[in-house]
């Protein structure tokens, strides 16, 4: 007997999200009223907690590819692409509400940015948040895409972005697809060589963060006199 069948109406996810609202439901149950039905042998409530197990919860769901996803069975091209579309629809939301001249003071402010911009990528990548003098966003972009455990990128790239936008500061991001987000020699050097060539630019470095899956590090906490100096020389 397949779960839905073992679930009395009420309780399935659309009537659920009905009767208590879209907070009320589980990811899986999300998932499950996107693909809509599941196929023989296997509900869709079934499907939708093996594509969170497969891809290692949303995080990985969202950046599956549809070649991926037509992989897991009971997952036809039809539901890949439905899939695709919804997740892209909530990413462009997510990025309308970073809309320029909010305020990006905090690591959880840029990480917002971040997250959702690199955090689930299967390849190193480095975002950069520019700001104006009142730390306001004026442009966030990624600048540079790398390997499996590397992220390939020159300080002349990240401070050519900044120039051309005008800004006062920035918060310079990569991710590591491991997981892992502790610093590596190179992510170390690579900071260095950042706020050396800030100095001489007059665009201060407010931070340096490496996302993991689940948490981050703040290089500035890890290099908390150069950032200093940094910061001082701006002043």
């Amino acid at each position: 007997m397949s779960l839905a069948k073992q679930f009395p109406v009420s309780e399935l996810p659309r009537e659920r999200l009905m009767r208590d609202g879209i907070d009320a439901l589980s990811l899986q149950e999300l998932v499950a009223i996107l693909l809509g039905t599941g196929t023989r042998g296997k509900s869709v409530l079934i499907l939708s907690q093996e594509l969170l197990l497969h891809f290692g919860g949303m995080g990985g769901l969202l950046n599956a590819s549809i070649e991926e996803l037509i992989k897991i069975k009971g997952m036809g091209k039809a539901k890949a692409i439905l899939l695709k579309a919804a997740f892209g629809i909530a990413m462009r939301v997510s990025k309308e509400k970073r809309a320029p001249n909010k305020i990006i003071i905090s690591v959880q402010d840029a990480l917002s940015i971040a997250v959702p911009e690199i955090g689930y990528l299967k390849k190193e990548a480095l975002l950069v948040i520019l700001r104006d003098v009142k730390c306001r966003l004026i442009h966030y972009e990624v600048i540079s895409m790398g390997t499996l455990s590397e992220v390939l990128v020159h300080p002349r790239e990240v401070f050519q972005l900044a120039i051309r936008h005008g800004a006062y500061s920035m918060i310079v991001c990569h991710n590591h697809p491991s997981g892992d987000p502790t610093p590596s020699k190179a992510d170390i050097s690579l900071t260095l060589q950042l706020l050396e060539s800030a100095k001489i630019v007059g665009i201060s470095i407010a931070d340096h963060l490496i996302i993991g899956r689940d948490n981050h590090v703040s290089l500035k906490e890890t290099l908390n006199n150069c950032f200093a100096e940094n910061s001082d020389q701006k002043r």
